[in-house]
């Protein structure tokens, strides 16, 4: 028989959860997502191959079914045989009547499997299956390689009549005949004689002492007086009524009869039975009983015409719900309480009602917790689409799915569900850990899918430590097909569609500041990003890595401004620094670089006060290139941007203004010097925790009263003093400085890095950039914030201690995985491609080279599923050789006696040959004292035949 491939319910199901999360990957390119959509790809596609052979190595036979009665069961036999390994299989019948069955089982190596499957016989006369299909299946049951054995007469069984309950008595005994004994009919009172045994003659009629001594079968005929026997006339049932009930009294009488083994005659419309007794007599009658015209029509109704859905197994329910909580832990370090309470107790509920076969919760009382779940996930968030709430909605669904579930259909699809969830963990972040525990969630969810792939009593689910056993091999052979699809599969440059993934990422650095802003930032220690440049890091006086620019001022904030006027210009003439930025998640769009940016990443470009923007901020961990040049900004700057940037609220802060005015008569270049002197002779400090200053004249209050601040207060003072003495000025915001990690080279920028300093505008110079704060605390740029609060003037940051250095080491190896593998984009692949020689992708030698290392990457598992096809046993592995030598295999529980009897009649001249390779057999498995040598001779044997040829 020739297997027809093909996906079961679960499989393309599983087809579709790979293709929506390669799509998900692709349109917010979550690298990490690839790699586990590949590896469940990998998975889809080895399990095929395992499928296949499987049903390679199956053999099928249909037994014929029992006797059957209308009303009840007619049972057929299906027998397997597997050697060499454990196949699940799955059988599909129809039958003549209109009702489908199906059976799962699994068919042990070595061991023949007799699988009962019942089909109703619904109502009486011929009944037949139509259609058989056995399925192999592969461990996940993700594949199904059907089997269609050719039909055979052997499954056609006549359905007799169901015997009336409470019937009637006997009729009386037949009139002819006055008892003498002198005319006589078949019966079981006196023996008669000897005849040859007939198929269906009861084993208890035969002559047994005659079989011993002669070696024939022979059946002892018996007879009665004629007056004993009863006659079964048609016109007696005439009180039952209809046809059906009449045939269904006479097979009462006849069961009857059978069972006091009494002789009896039957009369039916065009059809007579002569009086006898016995099995074969009584199976005779009923046979005439069912083909009684007019026959009954099989009922249409649709009720009943299919097996019922397979209930839900204990065990492998729990291995479930292990898996699924393993999948969902990470949620619980963001979640709201009361979700992961709410999951826990679903979860809990579902394990105690399985295992207690209790009914599961009404659908209208889980549709009312996940309303309001999901009312109060959005009050909480202020939206159910954005990745904070939908993940935790998705979580809540999963559980909601195990508190309803019936059947292992449901289980099966809250594997699924459960898949995807472990890709969502993906938005949050992309480190070694996710992947660590996304593939163990993998792994524990497929473990348990093998545990579902057979559960139909009395057949019991797979144990733990072999559905482990099986996940984690085909995890391992999917693991060089994923890693060739995740380096060569394309990666497209942009996304499907755009959809903001709201929550959970770093504000940053804000559209406006107000005195307190980035205080409040110095004091959080979460990495900004990262800096790894092509050559030397900067010095420390170059770190300023630009970011919003603050031009508006109503007197208490600073806020951005839209001008339409085209940007001012940008004269390069400085060194050139080329670095690749890792951002962390953040919802502010603003891409920090040096000044000044010659070349952005795709989707960031410059506003006209020099702003690198990004049109969707990056909602994962994400990496882009920069390269940045030494320049001047803005030589040639637009009149309407300088006017406004000299504007100040009316009558706020007097004080400052008189200051500044006094500075007018300066040249441009003296009137900052005279505002950075008066920082710096006026004993200010620099700290975290300023006093609170007045909702109006607050630089006033700032220069003369608290003078204590953080970079804002004298950015803002500085800036403010500056457009009061006539000068073009605006406040920068962005970060300063970061922290060199030696072990990789690279900066770490965090968010208490933080800074706002100021630009002025001084003709044939452009903005210039000047740092107050650098005054007040020189720390600040030379050995960072945490440095600056404790030793304002000191010049460099202290060394760093043991437990310090492990985080950089640790950091070291996030970069690096960040960099080879987050980091690994459509741009990347191109740039592997071009420098092996590959061309574009797409190209004809790339696809030549992909189609070579997806093949390569295939061999794995073509020589695993080979090495689990021979036995390990020597001598049985020899005769395995030998079934593949000849092409032919074993029927189930066939001896090798046997076999090579049949491989005797089909090839007589190897006769010699087989019976050498029996005999070794023998000795080797059952001779006493070592085996070694007869082993030997088992695989000598094997290899001197030779399949004869057809000329042959």
């Amino acid at each position: 028989m020739r297997a027809r491939m093909g996906l079961t319910q679960f499989g393309l199901s599983y087809l579709l959860l790979v293709l929506l999360t390669l799509i998900g990957c692709v349109n917010y390119d979550l690298s990490l997502g690839y790699g586990l959509t590949f590896v469940l790809a990998g998975v889809w596609v080895v399990a095929s191959g395992q499928a296949a052979r499987a049903a390679r190595r199956v053999t099928v036979r249909v037994g014929a079914p029992t006797a059957a009665v209308a009303g009840g069961e007619a049972v057929y036999t299906v027998h397997f045989g597997a050697p060499g390994r454990d196949v699940p299989v799955a059988v599909v019948v129809r039958t003549s009547q209109g009702d489908t069955r199906y059976v799962n089982a699994r068919v042990r190596a070595g061991e023949p499997c007799a699988v009962a499957v019942a089909v109703p016989a619904r109502v009486r006369g011929d009944l037949t299956l139509t259609s058989v299909r056995v399925s192999a299946l592969d461990d996940l049951a993700i594949w199904q390689a059907t089997l269609r054995p050719a039909p055979d007469a052997a499954w056609n069984v006549t359905v007799h009549p169901a015997p009336e309950v409470g019937a009637p008595p006997l009729p009386p005994h037949a009139p002819g005949g006055v008892g003498d004994g002198t005319r006589r009919t078949r019966g079981d009172e006196d023996f008669a004689g000897l005849r040859p045994y007939h198929p269906g003659d009861s084993p208890r009629q035969v002559s047994w002492r005659h079989v011993a001594r002669t070696g024939t079968l022979l059946t002892r005929e018996t007879d009665a007086p004629l007056g004993r026997a009863v006659h079964l006339e048609w016109h007696a049932t005439e009180g039952a009524g209809t046809v059906e009930a009449r045939l269904s009294r006479l097979a009462a009488w006849i069961a009857a009869l059978r069972a006091a083994g009494q002789p009896f005659a039957l009369s039916l419309p065009g059809h007579t039975l002569p009086a006898a007794s016995g099995d074969a007599h009584a199976a005779r009658a009923l046979d005439a009983l069912a083909r009684v015209t007019p026959r009954p029509a099989a009922p249409t109704a649709k009720v009943g015409r299919t097996s019922d859905p397979t209930g839900l197994s204990a065990s492998a329910m729990r291995s479930t719900l292990i898996a699924l909580a393993f999948t969902l832990a990470p949620a619980v370090l963001r979640e709201p309480v009361w979700i992961t309470a709410l999951i826990a107790g679903l979860l809990l509920h579902t394990a105690w009602r399985v295992r207690r076969a209790r009914a599961p919760i009404p659908t209208w009382a889980l549709g009312v917790v996940a309303g309001v779940s999901a009312a109060l996930l959005a009050g909480t968030y202020g939206t159910l689409l954005g990745r904070d709430a939908g993940t935790a909605l998705l979580a809540l669904l999963a559980a909601l799915k195990t508190a309803e579930s019936r059947t292992r259909r449901d289980a099966n699809l809250l594997i699924l569900l459960a898949l995807f969830v472990a890709s969502t963990h993906y938005f949050f972040g992309q480190g070694p850990l996710t992947a660590l525990h996304s593939v163990l969630s993998a792994w524990a969810l497929l473990a348990a899918a093998a545990r579902w792939t057979v559960t139909a009593p009395p057949e019991p689910p797979l144990e733990e430590t072999a559905s482990a056993a099986q996940a984690g091999t085909l995890l391992a052979l999917a693991i060089p097909l994923a890693i060739t699809l995740f380096v060569l599969f394309p990666r497209p440059s942009g996304p499907l569609w755009h959809l903001a993934v709201q929550g959970g990422a770093s504000t940053g650095l804000a559209n406006e500041i107000t005195a307190g802003e980035y205080s409040a930032l110095a004091q959080n220690r979460d990495v900004a990003f990262r800096a790894d440049f092509q050559g030397p890091v900067p010095p420390v006086s170059a770190r300023y890595w630009r970011g919003p620019v603050y031009e508006s001022y109503d007197g208490q904030r600073w806020g951005q401004i839209r001008q339409g006027s085209a940007s001012a210009s940008v004269d390069f003439g400085g060194p050139t620094w080329t670095y690749t930025l890792t951002l962390e998640p953040t919802s502010s769009p603003w891409l920090p670089v040096l000044d000044a940016p010659s070349a952005l990443p795709a989707g960031t470009f410059m506003t006209t006060n020099f702003q690198a923007f990004m049109v969707r901020p990056p909602s994962t961990r994400q990496r882009v290139t920069v390269q940045s040049r030494g320049a001047r900004l803005g030589l040639r700057e637009y009149d309407e941007r300088l006017r406004y940037d000299t504007a100040l609220p009316q009558g706020e802060s007097p004080r400052a203004v008189a200051l500044a005015a006094t500075w007018r008569s300066l040249a441009p270049e003296d009137r900052v010097r005279a505002a950075l002197t008066y920082f710096q002779r006026g004993g200010f400090a620099y700290t975290l925790t300023p006093p609170t200053l007045p909702r109006h004249d607050r630089v006033d209050a700032f220069l003369w009263d608290s003078k204590q601040g953080f970079c804002e207060h004298y950015a803002s003072a500085f800036t403010f003093l500056m457009r009061a003495a006539g000068l073009p000025a605006r406040i920068v915001g962005g970060y300063l400085g970061g922290e060199l990690n030696p072990d990789g080279g690279y900066l770490i920028v965090r968010q208490q890095d933080a800074h706002a300093w100021s630009e002025v505008w001084l003709a044939g110079q452009g903005w210039v950039r000047v740092d107050p704060t650098a005054l007040i605390a020189p720390a600040r740029v030379n050995a960072g914030v945490q440095t600056a609060l404790s030793a304002p003037q000191a010049t460099a940051a202290p060394a760093p201690g043991p437990m310090q250095r492990l985080q950089l080491r640790l950091d070291a190896v996030q970069n690096r995985w960040d960099d080879v593998i987050i980091g690994y984009g459509g741009e990347q692949q191109q740039s592997l491609l071009s420098r092996v020689g590959l061309g574009d992708v797409g190209g004809a030698r790339y696809a030549v080279v992909l189609t070579l290392l997806l093949a390569l990457a295939l061999l794995p598992a073509a020589l695993w599923r080979r090495r689990l096809a021979v036995p390990n046993d020597p001598a049985a592995r020899a005769l395995h050789d030998l079934t593949v030598r000849l092409r032919l295999p074993r029927e189930p529980g066939e001896t090798p006696s046997a076999y090579a009897e049949r491989a005797r009649a089909q090839w007589p001249a190897l006769g010699p040959a087989l019976d050498a390779v029996v005999r070794a057999y023998h000795a080797a498995r059952y001779a006493p004292g070592d085996h070694a040598g007869a082993e030997r001779e088992v695989r000598a044997a094997v290899q001197r035949i030779r399949r004869p040829s057809r000329q042959d």
